[in-house]
């Protein structure tokens, strides 16, 4: 079911609309022999009007005493409107019935299945906040509780989904020209093409303004000559569209649309990697490539645009590593539950009952601040820091929650039947990537201080 067309579906059967229709059965006024009464029928029987109860019954009945749901803690889903719980649990569906049946083997043999982005084309669900274009235009806790169900599978292919969406076509619905947005977005938002993000180099991850990729001008040809390389980049061997940041001769930093296929452009993937195996890696090198002025994205200049698609991403990652958290933390309860030791289940012991209390609350937390983070980014009230804020928290402690999962489960925990140590290897990248621990620290610290940290000399 695609995230297209929702509010409609959810008029045909929302219970509104079934109290509305009750309701209106009920207040209708009855016809009879063709002629509609409206006048209420004369009482033949003064003894059979209605009679004022006791105040006694008159009384509400008291009410019932709530009780702890340890699967939605502080009552997440009551937060969320119709819409967002039928995207997510559409989404929930063909994430456990369609990927989870492919991960283990994918992960296994670093196979990257390019047919998924597809199928998310055709479910709506990439680039699913942008408007028009022939994206769903859902709202951000929409897409935050999407990449938590895709993550909750595997966070390489949360990753390549969330290039796809903040990474490719963000830049494009927020910086591009209207021919560049009706040119590339349909066929993104449908899975055609697949993108790329092109910002990280083998010198400078942390550091991009002082990147050596360059973008010389040439006049008379109307283009630019890209000269560099990238490094660390999700999807680009598989890539159809590369999203690239380069060094201008006046200094500036600006965005360029490099498309597959463009002469001295490559993509060699990244092999070996013992993290994000079931997503595609690599590199992007130029040597030579000649870029149409047309293919500049015109309204990007200097790192805040970069910086901009950094933070959309971020904004999901901070939602889909508590996917991956919630997976562990699942199965280390049901483990432990199973588990017999010493003639007791596992979760008869009080340091068990510790590991698994302190999981709930981190990710209960985590969730909630996300929700919040959400709605202030749909009112546009989001600043940057509040995403560094939670994309630090809830990164870091997910992948203590893996970790702690990992150990419960003993020697077990290090088979991959179990997804554990999957998810643990995994959120070791997400904790790193798109802004490290450290580097989130500081931004906080900036903020907190006035005083940037980045550098020793300034």
């Amino acid at each position: 079911m695609a995230l297209r067309g929702v509010s409609s579906r959810l008029l045909s059967r929302g219970p509104l609309l079934l109290y509305l229709r009750t309701w209106g059965s009920a207040a209708a006024v009855t016809e009879k022999g063709g002629k509609t009464q409206n006048r209420p029928a004369k009482c033949k029987d003064p003894s059979s009007r209605v009679r004022l109860r006791p105040l006694a019954y008159c009384l509400p009945a008291p009410a019932l005493r709530p009780e702890f749901d340890w699967r939605d803690p502080l009552v997440l889903e009551e937060q969320l409107t119709a819409d967002e719980i039928l995207i997510r649990d559409t989404f929930r569906t063909y994430c456990q019935e369609r990927l989870m049946p492919r991960i283990l083997l994918a992960n296994r043999n670093e196979v990257f299945h390019r047919e998924i982005i597809s199928e998310m084309g055709e479910l709506g669900v990439l680039g699913p906040t942008i408007k028009g274009y022939g994206c769903a235009g859902v709202s951000s806790v929409a897409y935050g509780l999407l990449a938590r169900e895709l993550e909750r599978v595997d966070s390489g292919y949360r990753s390549a989904m969330s290039v796809q969406s903040s990474l490719v076509m963000h830049p494009i619905y927020a910086y591009g020209s209207e021919e560049q947005k009706q040119k590339y977005l349909p066929r993104l938002a449908k899975g055609e093409l697949l993108g790329c993000f092109g910002l990280t180099e083998p010198n400078h991850g942390s550091d991009p303004g002082s990147m050596e990729t360059r973008a010389r001008h040439n006049p008379s040809s109307r283009s630019y000559t890209l000269n560099g390389a990238k490094t660390w980049i999700t999807n680009s061997p598989v890539a159809d569209l590369f999203v690239v940041w380069a060094r201008c001769e006046d200094n500036c930093i600006r965005g360029f649309l490099l498309e597959k296929g463009m002469r001295g452009l490559s993509a060699p993937k990244i092999e070996g990697k013992f993290s994000l195996r079931a997503s595609a890696t690599g590199m992007i090198i130029m040597d030579g490539v000649e870029v149409p002025e047309e293919n500049v994205l015109p309204n990007a200049s200097g790192l805040a645009g970069p910086f901009g698609c950094l933070n959309n991403a971020r904004y999901g990652i901070c939602w889909g590593a508590l996917g991956a958290a919630e997976f562990c933390f699942h199965t280390a309860r049901q483990y432990s539950l199973d588990r017999m030791q010493f003639g007791v289940p596992l979760a008869r012991n009080q340091l068990i009952q510790k590991k698994l209390a302190d999981m709930l609350t981190e990710i209960t937390l985590g969730l909630h601040s996300c929700l919040q983070l959400g709605r202030l980014k749909d009112q546009d009230k989001v600043t940057p820091e509040m995403v560094s804020l939670l994309k630090r928290n809830n990164c870091g402690k997910a992948l203590d929650i893996a970790r702690q999962a990992r150990d419960m489960l003993g020697g077990n925990g290090i088979s991959d039947e179990y997804h554990v140590i999957r998810h643990a290897m995994n959120l070791e990248s997400v904790n790193t990537y798109e802004g490290t621990h450290d580097i989130h620290a500081l931004i906080l610290g900036r903020a907190i201080t006035g005083i940037q940290a980045f550098t020793a000399s300034k």
